[in-house]
């Protein structure tokens, strides 16, 4: 319990430090496609389940066998660093976060950050970029709810 403890502190640190920085990111980069979207993507290649519910009402971005996984945008790694472990207490399966690089080049700084502190806080750390979602020549993906279909 004091790990849980510690680990939320540590979060809320990290949380309030990067909250204007986040802000400025979200402004300059709209994303194209849905988080779900990548999340679907992923859990139909390593079957998982997506948007699992815990006894509590919140929910697991994608659940497996071995796993409790939170997909997130790049510029919102702290807050899913957080979210992975309380999924982790509530499932018992290991914690796994997935950030979405959709700017590789200029993003991986973020995971660099989640895969330091996974090495620390003993949970897992993976990436996927848009290359998942198998896009058309339009860069459309195959998720007709997605807001990539929405776009003119």
């Amino acid at each position: 319990m004091r790990k849980v403890v510690k680990t939320v502190l540590i979060f809320l640190i990290l949380l309030a430090g990067i909250i204007n920085q986040n802000e400025v990111y979200s402004a300059s980069y709209p994303h194209q496609h849905r988080e779900s979207s990548y999340q679907r993507a992923w859990a139909e290649q390593n079957n998982g389940i997506c948007e699992y519910k815990n006894d509590d009402g919140t929910r697991v971005d994608c659940l497996t066998d071995t796993h409790a996984i939170e997909f997130d945008f790049a510029n919102k790694w702290a807050e899913s660093i957080g979210q992975a472990l309380y999924y982790k207490y509530k499932t018992g399966k290991r914690a796994k976060v997935i950030l979405i690089l959709e700017h590789p080049e200029t993003q991986m700084v973020y995971y660099q950050r989640v895969k330091a502190l996974s090495k620390i806080y003993d949970f897992d750390a993976d990436y996927v970029t848009t290359d998942i979602l198998k896009t058309d020549s339009c860069n459309r993906c195959s998720y007709s709810d997605c807001k990539c279909h929405k776009i003119k």
